[in-house]
């Protein structure tokens, strides 16, 4: 007979977690714990029930590469992945190096920062801007979704309650021009907060691909003002400029960005970014 009580299943292998998850549905995996140390101060805190402890899971901790992808398994650690220099792209380095404290990096993991509930975190928006694949696996069953996809829907990760991220897949490109902005919640007093990643591809002084991301409680990200820079002449004209700025204005506006000082930053982030461009 199962056990009523709370409980922490330790697996070793995925066929075990599976097993302990399709016995206790209601389980919960665990990665780093630095969630509920972040949520603390906004909640009382609490652990469900059953929990699934992933850190025995060497399969999850697993970093390869080839000539086009890098490879992370969902449990390797913030501060180990920093540790791969040069090898990882310069946007997700700057990204994660900008994650909280070297204390928490070194417990946190990139599996718990992708899938954090409350909002997006740092890694995502970096990782969107990469144009990353994550895989979710089952205990029958695995498949690959997208960065973009998986942090834009909410109702993606509800498809199927025991479905585990368990590794990242980020192309191997070499992007010429990068910047990456973190809204830090305290400097302008509001209880906002989030990132912007920028990122171009330039072949002979020509813009050849454009790709700018905004996360934060939501994931922004408008492919037609993208399209607007893409094969234009460097420097930037200012015509081109600012009908790349206008775009995301008018996109912004529309978009569910509940803080309009947070919509200021992001134009400004973006008028720089242009500025700097031309």
């Amino acid at each position: 007979m199962d056990a009523l009580y709370s409980q922490v299943f330790f697996p070793k292998t995925l066929g075990e977690l599976f097993a302990s998850w399709n016995r206790f549905p209601n389980a919960v995996p665990f990665a780093g714990g630095t969630g509920i140390i972040y949520g603390q101060e906004k909640r009382s805190l609490s652990l469900p029930s059953n929990i699934i402890a992933l850190d025995r899971l060497d399969e999850l901790r697993h970093i390869t590469r080839t000539e086009r992808y890098l490879e992370i398994g969902a449990m390797v650690r913030l501060s180990d992945i920093l540790k791969l220099g040069k090898v990882l792209p310069q946007i997700l380095r700057e990204a994660l190096s900008r994650t909280a404290n070297p204390q928490i990096r070194n417990i946190a993991t990139i599996g718990g920062n992708i899938c954090y509930s409350d909002w997006k975190l740092d890694a995502a928006c970096a990782l969107v801007a990469l144009d990353a694949q994550y895989e979710l696996r089952t205990g029958a069953s695995s498949r690959w979704i997208s960065a973009t996809r998986f942090s834009a829907s909410t109702e993606e990760k509800k498809l199927n309650r025991q479905e585990l991220f368990t590794r990242l897949r980020i192309p191997l490109e070499h992007w010429d021009y990068t910047v990456y902005r973190k809204f830090n919640a305290n400097q302008f007093g509001t209880a906002y907060t989030g990132a912007t990643a920028f990122v171009a591809r330039i072949q002979k002084n020509i813009l050849s691909e454009v790709r700018l991301v905004f996360s934060g409680e939501t994931m922004l990200r408008d492919k037609d003002s993208e399209a607007i820079l893409t094969g234009k002449l460097l420097p930037l004209g200012k015509r081109e400029g600012k009908a790349f700025v206008e775009l995301w204005e008018e996109y912004i506006a529309a978009a569910p960005v509940p803080n309009a000082v947070l919509k200021t930053w992001i134009i400004n982030f973006i008028k720089s970014t242009v500025r700097n461009l031309a």
